[in-house]
């Protein structure tokens, strides 16, 4: 089923930072074949969602990802209590766009960021609109 308006966080839903969230996508291009469903992986909201991070329209993931990644929601699990969300238990917080990383790490000696930026939901409509 897809994702409606009313999966969208609303200001009293916004996630904290360290929050779990999950990326289910083709990491790749490798999934289930037999069923032909993604595979998940575990995130962590790693910036102050709700703030703009560096003023663009993304906020910071900590989660491994690679290529094929982008594209898949990032979503949270909302409580079963929730009655707005309908059938779908998930608050879309964004859709993952790209690894981030340093141009200045010294590639031998520092490790990378494991770090990901995430198109907020709210620019979604911005992003996908004919111009």
């Amino acid at each position: 089923k897809p994702f409606n308006a009313a999966h969208l966080p609303t200001e009293s839903d916004f996630p904290g930072v360290g929050s779990s969230a999950l990326i289910p996508g083709f990491p790749l291009g490798f999934r289930d074949h037999l069923h032909h469903l993604p595979v998940v992986r575990q995130a962590v909201v790693a910036s102050v969602y709700g703030l703009r991070f560096d003023g663009n329209g993304y906020f910071l993931t900590d989660a491994r990802t690679h290529r094929g990644t982008s594209g898949a929601p990032v979503v949270m699990r909302v409580p079963p209590d929730a009655q707005r969300f309908g059938d779908l238990p998930w608050l879309l917080l964004g859709i993952h766009a790209m690894r981030l990383d340093l141009c200045s790490r010294d590639l031998r000696q520092d490790e990378a960021l494991g770090l990901n930026c995430a198109w907020y939901s709210s620019v979604l409509p911005i992003l996908v609109s004919p111009r």
